[in-house]
């Protein structure tokens, strides 16, 4: 068996096929920014975690050392910049590692369409695009192209869920008599992992003068989008929606109107919708030839991801995913205090891409903040599991219209809102997205700390510590804390005082109060 490295394993696809490769009986090395959050996966003692960032050609070499191959699943669809400019430099940057390691064999999830079309979307272009830089070397690469994922936490599933849930009747622009081919996620990981037992001797007459070899994989089923949603809604249990094709709807508006009824952020919508416009169908000669498999059906594929969705048995999901902000690298213990923490053994939960609430010497000692601090008579693990269940589906404990109101309007302009709510109703891990939160730190018992993902002008935490009193009671200390980015992150914060006034006092009131309540003391998944 081999020794592997994978990459965006804190994302959709790479979340999954870690536990795949380590069920066929691979040694996997997995490549996080951030490893604090791969600490709650079910698979996470039994691989290697490296530190490190894709960016980085020294620190991606140390970590390929005697690998047989490299799973190449990162791209920065973020609608942020400049992306397709921002994943070239990325897969150069791996490229040359690869080479530098001499490492035989890269395999890379790209995105159906034809070779040199003009008519290509920017982001099917763009990934044929990193393909190509990939393959600019000696090391073999091995391209997987599909179409729409279907699985639960997808964002393609995602997004094709909610506007059939959400709405019974439907505008919608002409791209949905566009036809596509669905792909269920475990044939994607089946296809994934069977690339690895392949030889040279097979790969090369299906290679170019790169060694490039390209395998479009896809379901049985070759479908309109109008025709998954119509399909969708029967496998639902759900009325057939009325749809309303019209010519006017460009993908732009396309993207900005899926983004106010889903819960994708619009910067990702868009390259999602302006891929529909391409009709995108497998040829799937060469992968039949070579990795023969019964794949499921468009229909199968959906109910399954509907009972995972139902059973809260969701291992991975489209917001899991780290963003790869511009000009982005990770700084891993950059400040006095974060070097004194990992001396202390705590430097794990503290490596970021960014600095920390509690390291303001990066901002000149700007930060800004707002401490509430409540008694609760519940013992410290009830109330920070208390503090565990806010948001999502159950809420926030006061002004929770307000805060929807807040998630409404991020939407309009653009950011992630609310409606990815979170993951578990109970249990939270690092990495877990809340709302328009992220889960940046978690501490059993002690502490937990969001980052915000909504656009405001600067960066914003909300954190919760939770310590055990002498007399079986718990302290509750809840702090909101911003760093302004110029004038407007300033006059930002002084517009927000009035309500945090109002709603953060009375948060951590009510949290100390209802600890005393009985409820689950799971807060890891």
């Amino acid at each position: 068996m081999a020794r592997v490295l994978a990459t965006g394993v804190t994302g959709y696809v790479g979340g999954r096929l870690v536990p795949e490769l380590l069920a066929a009986g691979h040694e996997v090395v997995c490549l996080a920014r951030s490893p604090a959050k791969l600490a709650s996966r079910a698979w996470r003692d039994e691989v290697e975690v490296v530190a490190a960032d894709v960016r980085d050609t020294d620190e991606v070499v140390a970590a390929l050392e005697g690998c047989d191959a490299a799973y190449y699943l990162v791209h920065s669809m973020d609608g942020e910049g400049d992306f397709a400019q921002r994943d070239r430099e990325m897969a150069a940057s791996f490229r040359t590692a690869c080479e530098q390691a001499s490492v035989p064999r890269v395999v890379y999830l790209g995105g159906l369409g034809p070779d040199g079309s003009d008519e290509l979307s920017e982001h099917l272009h763009s990934r044929h695009e990193v393909g190509r830089v990939l393959a600019d070397g000696p090391t073999t690469l091995v391209e997987l192209r599909a179409a729409v994922v279907i699985g639960s936490g997808s964002a393609s599933f995602e997004m094709l869920r909610h506007l059939v849930e959400v709405l019974p009747v439907m505008v919608t622009p002409r791209w949905v008599r566009n036809r596509c081919q669905p792909i269920a996620i475990r044939d994607v990981l089946a296809y994934l992992v069977g690339v690895l037992d392949l030889s040279q001797e097979q790969l090369e007459p299906h290679a170019d003068e790169n060694n490039h070899v390209v395998l479009e994989i896809g379901g049985p089923d070759v479908l309109t989008y109008r025709e998954m949603m119509d399909q969708f809604a029967r496998t639902a249990g759900l009325r057939r929606r009325l749809i309303l094709p019209i010519n006017v709807l460009s993908p732009k508006l396309s993207s900005h109107w899926v983004g106010l009824v889903t819960p994708l952020p619009t910067g990702l919508a868009k390259p999602l919708v302006a891929s529909l416009v391409n009709e995108v169908v497998a040829d799937t000669s060469v992968v039949d030839e070579l990795l023969p498999r019964e794949c499921l059906s468009f229909d199968t594929a959906v109910g399954l991801a509907l009972r995972r969705v139902r059973d809260l048995e969701v291992p991975s999901s489209w917001a899991d995913a780290e963003l790869l902000r511009p000009g982005l690298v990770a700084r891993r213990e950059t400040t006095p205090r974060q070097r004194a923490r990992a001396a202390l053994g705590h430097g794990e939960a503290d490596v970021q891409a960014e600095p920390q609430p509690h390291d303001p010497e990066w901002a000149g000692g700007t930060l800004l903040s707002d401490e509430r601090v409540a008694i609760s008579e519940a013992p410290v693990e009830d109330l920070f599991a208390q503090v565990c269940s806010i948001g999502g589906d159950r809420g926030w404990p006061v002004a929770d219209l307000l805060w929807e109101v807040r998630g409404f309007a991020d939407t309009v302009i653009g950011g992630i809102g609310t409606r990815r709510g979170r993951r578990h109703p109970t249990a939270l891990a690092v990495g877990d997205a809340l709302d328009f939160w992220r889960v940046e730190v978690l501490q059993p018992d002690h502490l937990l700390r969001l980052r915000a993902e909504m656009r405001v002008p600067g960066e914003a935490w909300l954190e919760f510590e939770t310590t055990a009193l002498d007399d079986g009671r718990s302290l509750l200390e809840q702090r909101a804390r911003f760093v302004p980015r110029g004038l407007w992150g300033r006059v930002y914060w002084l517009a927000m005082m009035p309500f945090h006034a109002v709603i953060f006092p009375v948060m951590a009131r009510r949290l100390a109060e209802a600890a005393a309540r009985p409820v689950p003391r799971r807060t890891t998944a």
